[in-house]
């Protein structure tokens, strides 16, 4: 069964940083480019980033570049995304997913992708 599974959500004060983990079973990422997406209440779900799965090439949305950090470990199968200066506006339900073929092709659209993850809640508030 292929799936992925996010960690390291919770509650943060503004300012603060976390650490998503997303872990693959069932599939080696060697060969997808993993997505991160996020909805907050009463939003559409919206592209936060995305990495090739070589880790050579990354893309941010707009609002988080230069505090948000997308990386991959391989070998342990897991994609991470660093998250630093966080604002209450980044408070919303993250998740990952999975795009064959390795490139972030259209990397924001959610229907790139095939395998989605169950979500982590982020809360970012004083």
């Amino acid at each position: 069964q292929l799936q992925l599974v996010e960690s390291g959500g919770g509650l943060v004060q503004p300012g603060g940083s976390l650490r998503l983990s997303c872990e693959a079973s069932g599939f080696n990422l060697d060969y997808y480019a993993i997505g991160w997406f996020r909805q907050a209440p009463g939003k559409e779900r919206e592209g936060v980033s995305c990495i090739s799965n070589s880790g050579d090439s990354t893309n941010y949305k707009e609002s988080v570049k230069g505090r948000f950090t997308t990386s991959r470990d391989n070998a342990k199968n897991t994609v991470y995304l660093q998250m630093n200066s966080l604002t209450p506006e980044d408070t919303a339900v993250y998740y990952c997913a999975s795009q064959q073929g390795g490139w972030c092709r259209s990397w924001f659209s959610g229907a790139m992708y095939d395998v989605w993850g169950q979500g982590t809640q982020v809360t970012v508030s004083s």
